[in-house]
């Protein structure tokens, strides 16, 4: 069975939810897990902090240099994940499509690259 990362695609700004409506999302979040789960599907998924917690690790000359990050201004960033086992990119967009209604944003569905065929 191949594998395929959900990305959430979070617009950067904005409101965020308030703490109601987050309760719901995180309640359908849970309960597309627990699906996920039951089906044999989940292999991981985790939410991230923003983008400005992130450090951006470099190595030039041998040199090793750290700075704050985002590395890329972006008008959205990467949110959080959920790595799905599916036999085919259809059975995995289905994934993306739940997923999608649980958090109400648009989720990026891609295949992970085979190890032995390197596709």
């Amino acid at each position: 069975m191949k594998q395929y990362l959900l990305s959430v695609v979070t617009p950067t700004g904005g409101e965020p939810p308030s703490p109601e409506a987050l309760k719901e999302i995180m309640t359908d979040v849970a309960a597309f897990h627990d699906e996920l789960k039951a089906a044999g599907a989940w292999v991981f998924a985790g939410g991230l902090h923003a983008p400005d917690t992130a450090t951006v690790v470099r190595v030039t000359g041998g040199e090793t240099v750290m700075t704050d990050g985002p590395y890329i201004e972006g008008k959205e960033y990467l949110g959080g994940i959920c790595i799905v086992k599916a036999p085919d990119l259809d059975a995995a967009l289905e994934w993306g499509r739940k997923a999608a209604t649980a958090i109400p944003l648009p989720i990026e569905v891609r295949p992970f690259v085979d190890e032995e065929s390197g596709r």
